[in-house]
């Protein structure tokens, strides 16, 4: 029971930060239809998992528990695969094939580079 607390708390501060990130992004203003929000939030996930992934594998998180609240709870309630993939959708079925291809670009090939460079600075900055 307690690792679903951790995932629970992990979640809502997730889930609150990127409402939060979400809200910062809509005063900046939308670029053409693109969905800059969940590209923003998921980069920024990626990058973050990267940093965490780099800690645990080199004993930086050593409790079980740290990594469910982080992972499992913090990130998964951070990111957003699902509203990726339903503007991507919604971009394709509104005639933007070109802002949805820019979209899947964006979050895929963006939070797998965001997810290298975390590790990589983490590698630097924590050895």
């Amino acid at each position: 029971m307690g690792y679903l607390l951790y995932v629970a708390v992990g979640g809502l501060v997730g889930s609150v930060l990127r409402y939060l990130v979400n809200l910062a992004v809509m005063r900046v203003g939308a670029l053409g239809g693109f969905p800059v929000a969940t590209a923003c939030v998921n980069i920024l996930g990626c990058m973050a998992i990267g940093v965490a992934s780099h800690l645990a594998a080199n004993g930086g998180i050593p409790s079980p528990a740290a990594r469910t609240f982080i992972f499992a709870g913090l990130l998964g309630g951070f990111t957003t695969f699902s509203a990726f993939a339903n503007e991507t959708g919604i971009l394709f079925s509104d005639s933007a094939p070109s802002l949805g291809l820019l979209n899947i670009l964006v979050n895929v090939g963006g939070g797998l580079s965001a997810v290298w460079i975390g590790r990589a600075l983490a590698s630097i900055f924590f050895g």
